[in-house]
């Protein structure tokens, strides 16, 4: 298990692809069956265009991940990914996904296609990497980004560790943080750590219990409420999703409710999206639910949220997007061969999900360790979707995919 993944394989019962002409593929589920059929069409959802994909950072030294990304008030691009060593520079065999010199970094666009070369630091945790950077810009211009991180501890200091605590690639999980910035993102504020809540049981290496964290979207509401589905762990190997909330910018965060929890299914991984109509959804990632996308959905602001149910296809994790119509577009890696990229376009309130055609907007992966898209509006028809990638299970790289949306 790597940085709190619980992987489990799912190999769907049939998939139909092919080829379209504007270079997608698409797959989709005839109504009251479980098996795909094609559709002929001549593009895999009219009007939606793949421009190209673009190459954002890549360096042979360092392993390079987990990205997301905002458009500033003047219309300037800032991207966060977290940055490690390529450990094979130093004759290692293998760069797992928890490591002491893993750092959040960023860098800047103009126009989605060219970019800094030189990442800046956003923030180096004084007592371990950390992971998974993800942006969120508030109404008033202040940037939230939300991180966890990982302590090496060394051998003599082990035993001493209060228990239980999660220890994966070698490292000890000191749980979340976030920094937050009022001038763009050229500088970040100290780390603000989120309260404990309660499902989760893990102690830090330094004895206290560990503070909310998960990867994923935040939203903010109209009202300036920020909303965060956070992970917990309920036992060794079990996660559920919970959502906290603030409402002074992501200085101090309370607990709202319950999201998703099962006795066999773990969730973690969750973006949070609010729609026209004001209903609070989670798009969870699962772990014993043969790699199944979920969603649970809340109809009173966050107080409560109805049963989580499966979206029909596979997502490692997922991510949405409101387009200028007020469709929503959801994207998503796809950890299965073939590896790569995909993504949904549905109706405003999301509730399409299980009909909605998918579109492949990438399928050259070298290896499942690749996705972790965020969606990002350039301008009226143009989207950018950012991830990171391999090709033939190389370095790997921060990429990105342009679409054009009518």
């Amino acid at each position: 298990m790597k940085k709190l993944r619980l992987i489990l394989a799912f190999e769907a019962s049939l998939l139909l692809v092919f080829i379209t002409t504007n270079g997608f593929r698409i797959i989709e589920n005839a109504e009251n069956s479980h098996f795909p059929v094609e559709h002929f069409v001549k593009d895999s959802i009219p009007g939606v265009k793949k421009i190209k994909n673009v190459m954002i950072y890549e360096d042979s030294q360092f392993y390079s991940s987990f990205p997301s990304i905002i458009k500033r008030p003047n219309g300037e691009l800032l991207l966060a990914f977290r940055r490690a060593p390529e450990r094979k520079v130093f004759g290692e065999g293998h760069t797992d996904h928890v490591d002491p010199n893993s750092y959040l970094v960023s860098l800047r666009s103009k126009d989605g296609e060219n970019w800094s070369r030189n990442p800046d630091l956003i923030y180096a945790h004084p007592f371990g990497g950390s992971q998974d950077p993800c942006l969120l810009q508030l109404q008033d211009g202040t940037l939230l980004c939300t991180s966890y991180g990982w302590a090496f501890v060394r051998p003599e200091g082990m035993p001493n560790l209060k228990k239980p605590y999660f220890l994966a690639g070698g490292a000890v999980f000191l749980g979340g943080y976030l920094v937050r910035s009022k001038d763009g993102g050229k500088s970040w504020g100290q780390p603000i750590y989120p309260p404990h809540i309660e499902p989760e049981i893990n102690i830090t290496p330094m004895g206290n219990r560990v503070p909310a964290y998960n990867r994923g979207a935040l939203h903010e509401s109209k009202s300036g409420r920020i909303f965060w589905a956070v992970a917990a762990s309920r036992a060794p190997g079990k996660t559920s999703v919970h959502l906290i909330h603030s409402d002074d910018k992501g200085q101090t965060w309370n607990y709202s409710a319950p999201v998703a929890l099962d006795d066999k299914i773990s969730f973690n991984e969750t973006s949070v999206y609010e729609t026209p109509k004001g209903d609070i959804l989670a798009f969870l990632r699962t772990a014993g639910y043969e790699d199944q996308a979920c969603i649970a959905r809340s109809t009173d602001g966050g107080k409560t949220f109805c049963k989580w149910e499966g979206m029909g296809f596979k997502g490692h994790p997922l991510n949405a997007l409101r387009l200028p119509d007020k469709r929503v577009l959801i994207t998503y890696g796809y950890r299965h061969k073939p590896y790569g990229i995909r993504a949904r376009i549905l109706n405003e309130e999301c509730t399409d999900f299980k009909t909605a055609p998918e579109i492949i907007l990438r399928g050259d992966g070298g290896s499942g360790d690749l996705g972790y898209t965020w969606p990002v509006q350039l301008d009226k028809k143009r989207v950018l979707v950012v991830y990171y990638f391999n090709k033939d299970n190389g370095t790997r790289s921060i990429q990105g995919t342009i679409l054009k949306v009518d």
